[in-house]
């Protein structure tokens, strides 16, 4: 018994561990995800008008404000219409928090969906938001999402 409970913490600690995001400094040239040339990068303030709800594959350029706290599984882009939620594909990849603030390429697709009232929480939770402002969510939101495949720092 006492075995398995020990084995049971050990593998706990391992799971908690390994949902972090990756303690590194983002630098110039790093890459995370799938590696791809940046030819033909488009300026995120042009794609996102052009986006609709079907999937439109793209390399874009933008600055990070915000990246999920809990594991780097999002991040958010500004632009002159507002922010771009990027997901990992498939969490195939996670981001350093020190991505907040550097202009990043970015290779995958992009489209206009609708997030659920649910997941908006889920995302308000992840960025160590308050509970007063989480329980504020009470609407779904149409935004750009873009899923990325690869990111790479400028």
């Amino acid at each position: 018994m006492k075995k398995s409970l020990f084995l049971f913490f050990i593998l706990l600690a391992f799971i908690t561990i390994q949902a972090q995001p990756p303690s590194v400094e983002a630098k110039s040239g790093m890459v995370f995800g799938k590696t791809f040339s940046a030819d033909e990068v488009v300026d995120i303030n042009k794609i996102l008008p052009t986006l609709s709800n079907e999937s439109t594959p793209v390399l874009i350029e933008g600055k990070v404000t915000e990246v999920c706290k809990a594991e780097g599984c999002w991040l958010k882009l500004d632009s002159e219409k507002g922010s771009i939620l990027v997901r990992m594909k498939g969490h195939a990849f996670f981001v350093p928090v020190s991505l907040t603030g550097k202009t990043i390429v970015l290779s995958g697709s992009g489209k206009i969906q609708e997030t659920s009232v649910e997941m908006l929480k889920h995302y308000a939770e992840d960025a160590g938001k308050s509970k007063e402002e989480i329980a504020d969510i009470k609407e779904p939101k149409k935004e750009a999402i873009f899923y990325a495949e690869g990111l790479s720092v400028k």
